[in-house]
């Protein structure tokens, strides 16, 4: 997988890319990639390249199929969960001193939370405090 902390991060072009791969059961084509974007379309080549990235930095891994001649599938290498897992604890880490109260705090008093999302939330805090 990636080695230096800016190949874990992915641009939002990338994420685009890897969000689609994500919704997809299976490899995708560059063309079947394309075909998740809204018009104006990007181009096969600005597609094929960011692939290509992403290839490198380890995101992603290309194959082809039987019966598909030269054509590659693109599948992704790790998971929404395991990506998103990844950067919330670097956010946590670099914006509040690795401080999960402090992130929490932050969204509480940043965010427009309903009365229905604070009990949801402490919903959850309550059902994982009996897990552990």
């Amino acid at each position: 997988m990636a080695k230096a902390n800016e190949e874990w991060t992915l641009t939002k072009a990338e994420l685009d890319i890897m969000n689609a791969l994500w919704d997809k059961d299976g490899g995708m084509t560059t063309h079947e990639i394309i075909e998740c974007y809204p018009e104006p379309r990007p181009a096969y080549s600005t597609i094929a390249t960011f692939l290509k990235i992403l290839t490198k930095k380890g995101f992603v891994m290309a194959k082809k199929q039987e019966n598909y001649g030269k054509t590659f599938f693109f599948f992704p290498n790790i998971t929404r969960e395991a990506y998103t897992s990844r950067m919330m604890k670097d956010v946590k880490n670099t914006f509040f001193g690795g401080s999960v109260k402090s992130l929490v705090s932050f969204f509480a008093e940043e965010e427009e939370l309903t009365q229905e999302d604070i009990n949801e939330i402490l919903t959850i805090l309550k059902n994982k405090s009996n897990v552990d």
